[in-house]
């Protein structure tokens, strides 16, 4: 006899909703007002008929959070990055909820400098999240801005280092984008409108009213939002204007504050590119006629595109996608068939060597390099075993020096687990990327649970990154498994193309193949296969749901964006332009 509680069943209350002269029905248009209490009510009862289905998992949930938060060390710091005369670092402390931002100056056996307790900041807040954290050019003036009421509207204050005490400076409803001039007296910033796009910069002098600040660029393409950053070597603050498909940057010479934004390149419809600065020359990563993109570089004096010539050419099999500058080398981040690349250019011996790496399958992520003026280049490497390791990668002798790794508490051991990649073959033919990781000594039998997570949207590659959670899985025997699908950009520009718009489908569908490669193999079956997306991937966990329901035993959709249309033709939430 079955005693589970009945679900509850969404009421059915048909509406026309009219475009284009086309009408369609929505049943359940009347679950988006907020404030109707009959969709109170069928949340409610949602959440109470969740919570008597799971009851009975009370002490796995409590087993499990205890692993997981057992294998964090709760004190801890980051790896300190070198600027100018200070060493600077966060630290965390057992039992408390935030960071401690500190830096230290000469050496690491200097005292330490507390700039910024988190933790303070946040007593007697019901919310808190900091912002933006901003040194000044000659490091003595600290910016940051604090969100207390989780409207992601940030207040931004300046914080006298020599002194300690906060300056009266206060700017209220900004948002994340914030830049020192080289006179460490201007501060540009960023603003949102009603709809979360930032789409404003102004420009603060210390000591002065925020009424009085003065509004240097706006956008007011509903398409395009706007950000700005520093070049590395401080010359130049640049502003990016941005949409899904095309970008502009203006520039502004950081020792000029009130002088004029100069624009590098008008934007055109599907063209993107992103400037860097070195010795009175742009760097330019830009994919016209490059869907992978290419590297160009003109004189400063000369910015214009006609006079852009070409430093990398266009690669139909690698992804270019950032480039980090130095004083006499320049770093490419790329993929190439899926796994992140890592090449190094010397200015000075005009010679180009390709990043090895230890493992079949890892990923790579660019880290603090604030310094201009050095040999090294520090980035992030990680897999499914390794967990988070910061590196100092010698430039010229492509040696690493390890100078930090995440450590994971409990008896972690990278040799007990093994990673691996295969391919499942898509009905277009097309070889779609799976990451895997399990204990070793697996059997490949189909008794083993999985679970295969997706998401394939807005051209956002899934790297195979470490993550001490999925421990708690992996050592009850499951497979942990990533579906690198269209409409990621892991294989390319072509492989997002092919997973959007009236491509689409692909993404589902090499989901589905993926899942079927899976039991083929024996890494699982279908009685112990969960999948789950968030976000866009729970939009991907609808719809292989209706296309597959046999395939899957647990499907597990996080703020799943299922209600495209009706969210889309809203204007008056984020995200929907």
């Amino acid at each position: 006899m079955n005693t589970n509680p009945s679900p509850p069943i969404a009421a059915i209350k048909p509406k026309e909703l009219t475009l284009h002269g086309h009408t369609r029905i929505d049943n359940y248009f009347w679950l988006r007002e907020r404030e109707n209490p009959e969709v109170i009510a069928y949340l409610e009862a949602e959440n109470a008929y969740t919570e008597k289905m799971m009851a009975h998992t009370k002490p796995l949930q409590e087993e499990l959070y205890a692993e997981m938060v057992g294998r964090i060390q709760e004190t801890d710091s980051s790896a300190p990055v070198k600027k100018g005369d200070y060493f600077y670092y966060d630290r965390t402390e057992a039992g408390k909820q935030y960071k401690i931002h500190c830096r230290k100056r000469g050496s690491l056996d200097a005292p330490e400098e507390i700039l910024l307790d988190e933790n303070e900041l946040a007593a007697n807040t019901s919310y808190f999240k900091l912002g933006i954290l901003q040194i000044s050019p000659n490091q003595q003036l600290l910016a940051y801005s604090t969100d207390t009421s989780g409207a992601e509207r940030y207040t931004l204050v300046v914080k006298n280092l020599t002194t300690g005490k906060m300056l009266s400076d206060a700017v209220p409803n900004t948002f994340y984008s914030v830049e020192w001039a080289n006179d460490n007296r201007t501060l540009f910033y960023s603003k949102q409108n009603d709809v979360w796009r930032s789409d404003r910069l102004f420009r603060h002098t210390l000591g002065s009213d925020a009424s009085e600040d003065v509004e240097v660029y706006h956008e007011p393409d509903e398409l395009f939002n706007v950000y700005m950053h520093k070049t590395r070597d401080e010359a130049y603050i640049v502003i990016t204007v941005i949409s899904m498909e095309t970008c502009e940057q203006h520039y502004l010479d950081a020792n000029t504050p009130h002088g004029n934004l100069t624009l590098l390149a008008p934007r055109k419809r599907g063209v993107r590119y992103f400037l860097n600065h070195r010795q009175g020359e742009f760097f330019i990563l830009s994919n016209e006629d490059a869907p992978n993109f290419k590297v160009m570089f003109t004189a400063v004096s000369t910015p214009s595109p006609e006079n852009w010539q070409t430093f990398i050419p266009h690669n139909p099999n690698k992804l270019l996608e950032n480039l980090d500058l130095f004083a006499d080398h320049l770093v490419i981040y790329g993929r190439n068939n899926g796994l992140h690349t890592l090449d190094i250019h010397s200015f000075s011996s005009d010679s180009r060597q390709p990043v090895p790496f230890p493992e079949p399958v890892y990923a790579v992520q660019g880290s603090d390099n604030p310094e201009f003026v050095t040999d090294r280049v520090r980035f992030v490497y990680t897999s499914l075993t390794t967990s988070d390791t910061t590196v100092e990668l010698d430039m010229n002798t492509l040696e690493w020096h390890k100078i930090k790794q995440l450590p994971v508490l409990g008896g972690y051991d990278p040799a007990n687990y093994q990673s691996e990649r295969t391919f499942a073959t898509a009905p277009d033919g097309t070889k779609v990327p799976i990451s895997l990781v399990y204990r070793k000594g697996l059997k490949k039998d189909g008794s083993n649970p999985c679970l295969l997570y997706g998401y394939g949207s807005y051209g956002a590659s899934m790297s195979p990154a470490f993550d001490q959670k999925r421990l708690s899985l992996i050592d009850r025997g499951f497979v942990y498994a990533i579906a690198h699908i269209r409409g990621g950009k892991e294989m390319g520009r072509f492989w997002y193309d092919q997973g959007k718009w009236l491509n689409k489908k692909n993404t589902f569908t090499d989901f589905i193949v993926c899942a079927q490669h899976l039991i083929r193999e024996k890494f699982t079956s279908k009685e112990k296969l969960a999948v789950n997306g968030r976000s866009a991937g729970g939009l991907l966990m609808g719809a292989i749901t209706v296309m597959a329901p046999e395939l899957f035993k647990v499907v597990v959709a996080g703020v799943p964006f299922v209600d495209v249309v009706s969210t889309m033709l809203d204007e008056t939430i984020p995200l929907t332009t």
